[in-house]
């Protein structure tokens, strides 16, 4: 029998993250979820079978629980294939709102909490010389948006996922970005009319997982229909 493959997902609680979790269990991985919401986390565990899943939370603006994490999926799974750097959340536009105390929140979760899961598994998939980062980013990681501290940060996440692909390009280690348009998630205050659903993000992070082993997907750009820019 094929061994099973184990996913670590950062931001595992909701969205994105625990629906890639449901979508990765039903094609056969084990899955590791980390995240700040503990309830959350344990709820989705359940859901998903403790011979699947298991739950750790981890605030991955800190690198002693990102460290922990990744030691304890090995314990737990006896091992790591992939890691879905997910985590992040967003701000309102313009550099007169939210706080100076948001901001720094926001900037440490998305671009450093991204660099510290890419350092917590990446001694490991040198050893074993294979594995697969999948980095969420965002269409606002391609394009400036007016007064978007959030679109910089999102424009830092894209250059890291290029310059991890490049630093191991001479090995079997791929590298995915991620790269949504507006999303109908809990990462919004509000719901958003004729986005895309957090199903239709995991459909195709999975997809770039469930390539062979020559083929290395380094970008997904997904739009929702008549989503103009």
């Amino acid at each position: 029998m094929a061994e099973q493959r184990v996913l670590l997902i950062t931001g595992a609680s909701t969205g994105i993250g625990a629906e890639t979790a449901r979508q990765a269990v039903a094609r056969g991985w084990r899955v590791a979820l980390g995240a700040r919401s503990e309830d959350k986390l344990n709820e989705l565990a359940g859901e998903l079978g403790e011979d699947n899943a298991f739950a750790q939370r981890c605030d991955v603006t800190d690198w002693a629980d990102q460290e922990a994490f990744v030691a304890a999926t090995l314990e737990r799974f006896g091992g790591l294939h992939a890691l879905f750097a997910n985590a992040g959340f967003g701000a309102k536009r313009g550099f007169l709102e939210e706080t100076p105390e948001q901001w720094r929140s926001m900037v440490l979760t998305n671009v450093l909490g991204v660099a510290y899961s890419i350092r917590a598994a990446l001694p490991h998939f040198k050893d074993q010389n294979s594995g697969h980062f999948v980095i969420t980013s965002s269409v606002a990681g391609r394009r400036a948006l007016p007064g978007s501290l959030y679109s910089a940060s999102k424009h830092a996440v894209t250059a890291m996922g290029e310059a991890l692909r490049q630093e191991v390009a001479e090995t079997a280690i791929k590298m995915t970005l991620i790269e949504p348009g507006m999303v109908d998630t809990p990462f919004f205050d509000n719901p958003v009319s004729g986005g895309l659903k957090a199903e239709d993000i995991a459909r195709w992070a999975l997809h770039a997982l469930d390539e062979p082993a020559h083929v290395d997907v380094n970008e997904i750009l997904i739009r929702p229909i008549n989503q103009p820019t």
